[in-house]
């Protein structure tokens, strides 16, 4: 049978961290971040990264591990962090993956490999390049030929993944419908049981990310974002895209006010909340606890525990 780990998920802001601390210490567990922009060094104020406080002595796994200049995909964090997960499993310690990046999330419980082809590769900039002078249709038509199912189920503007279907069909052979057909026979690595955050109310959601955003200013966002770039950091790095940094390089570049930006990121982040309960809402394993106006985290520890008991991990 396959190994248990916890997933503690939801959007952000929704407390997370403090969860997966706490189910990490009642269950001798250590916590393995899933966040796509968490991994990067010097970006701990923009991402939430959990402090020492806010880990409470439970070891953490895949905090600021890249350095801000690198591309990081699906593939590369899971390559990294089973072995990590293992390492934990194999200590009688109970892993307990903690994030909102749903991709991530099932790269790491599935474990099923990914698709061939080579992201960054002579293949995608040949692609990148017909993109930037044809645009995206002609692309989707020939993704149409030979993966209909797949330009079917892909929006137009979503340019990265029409690219990387292409290019699994140009590299291999294979599209990249064929490759998830037969992955989904394929057992999952990890037996996971899901734990997950969502307010009742949506405008609560919306005033806890809004506080969230207001605090991030006022530790040194913009300070940070300007030590990257004084690093060396280019700008067009994929680090500095994310929510937060991205509109903070206008405050800096003059093209932007810190209150326009603010209220910028405010915006992305409650639209970025809304992607991810999407994404989630899609996985009928999921147990919920709803938050109320406030977050009870004793009764969420409680109703945790009760879930985690009748799926047999302690």
């Amino acid at each position: 049978m396959a190994p248990k780990v916890v997933c503690v998920v939801g959007p952000t802001a929704c407390g997370k961290t403090t969860l997966g601390v706490e189910i990490a210490k009642k269950f001798h567990g250590e916590v393995v971040s899933v966040d796509s922009m968490q991994i990067y060094r010097g970006m701990t104020i923009g991402t939430a990264a959990p402090t020492e406080e806010e880990m409470d002595g439970v070891p953490h796994h895949m905090i600021a591990v890249a350095d801000p200049s690198e591309q990081w995909s699906a593939a590369r964090y899971a390559e990294m962090a089973i072995p990590i997960i293992d390492d934990i499993l194999a200590r009688g310690k109970l892993p307990v993956l903690v994030g909102g990046t749903g991709l991530w999330l099932d790269a790491l419980v599935k474990g099923h490999g990914f698709a061939g082809g080579h992201a960054g590769g002579e293949v995608r900039k040949t692609l990148q390049d017909r993109l930037e002078r044809e645009g995206i249709e002609p692309l989707l038509e020939q993704l149409r030929q030979v993966d209909p199912e797949a330009a079917e189920r892909l929006h137009p503007a979503d340019e990265k993944r029409i690219l990387r279907a292409l290019e699994v069909w140009l590299e291999t052979g294979k599209t990249i419908t064929q490759h998830n057909e037969e992955t989904k026979k394929i057992p999952p690595r990890y037996d996971a049981v899901w734990i997950g955050l969502q307010f009742e109310q949506r405008e609560d959601m919306r005033a806890l990310i809004d506080l969230r955003v207001d605090k991030m200013v006022e530790a040194g966002l913009l300070e940070e974002v300007k030590w990257l770039l004084e690093s060396g950091l280019p700008r067009s790095a994929t680090a500095l895209q994310a929510i937060g940094y991205k509109e903070f390089l206008g405050v800096l570049d003059g093209t932007m006010t810190v209150e326009d930006a603010l209220e910028e990121v405010k915006l992305r982040s409650r639209q970025y909340a809304k992607r991810q309960l999407t994404w989630l809402r899609r996985n009928d394993d999921i147990h919920w606890i709803f938050w109320k106006k406030e977050r009870d985290f004793e009764r969420a520890l409680q109703r945790s525990t009760e879930i985690l008991t009748a799926e047999g991990v302690c």
